[in-house]
């Protein structure tokens, strides 16, 4: 996080920037030590109105907080409680985007295999199967074994129908839908 400093009106102090560090870096704690956060730091006197201005940019992030007091101490404090709220709530607005995403309805076609009619041809490229109910580690010895990039079988721990399929990084994954 890199914290740049600007003084209106007055002197800067070296104690003024510390204590002003100490109350934005612990924002910090929102984005991880490595974050490559941008923070302007604004602190202007206007006769008895002591005024502190922060902006927060990068990482997809735009925050803008301005207060203002009698005491300069008071105003970091103000702005820095104003920070730390709007961080929280774009946190919280993500976390909820993403549980919102993660819950979606997923529309699956399904093709009746059970029928018997001579005048239902299934789609191109469909294949019957026995679904043996087998375990995850069958499911990869047969997907290695048929050398594919996919494997749909019905997953005898949850009696479910499950896919397991290689990853591009490498490895293996398993999507388990849930009805």
């Amino acid at each position: 996080m890199n914290i740049a400093f600007a003084f209106k009106n007055f002197e800067p102090s070296e104690h003024l920037k510390k204590y002003t560090r100490r109350r934005i870096e612990k924002l910090e704690r929102f984005f991880g030590k490595s974050s490559g956060l941008e923070v302007g730091v604004v602190l202007a006197v206007d006769k008895f109105r002591h005024r502190c201005e922060v902006t927060v940019t990068g990482e997809g992030l735009h925050i803008n907080a301005s207060e203002q007091s009698s005491d300069m101490y008071a105003a970091i404090d103000l702005v820095s409680d104003k920070v730390e709220s709007q961080i929280k709530r774009q946190v919280s607005r993500v976390k909820e985007h993403r549980r919102k995403t993660a819950k979606a309805d997923i529309d699956v076609f399904t093709w009746n295999l059970d029928v018997e009619t001579d005048d239902v041809t299934p789609p191109v490229g469909a294949k019957r199967f026995a679904h043996k109910p087998m375990h995850i580690d069958e499911a990869i010895m047969q997907l290695d074994a048929v050398g594919s990039e996919f494997f749909v079988f019905f997953n005898a721990e949850s009696s479910r129908v499950n896919v397991v399929y290689r990853r591009r990084a490498g490895g293996y994954a398993l999507i388990d839908p849930v009805l």
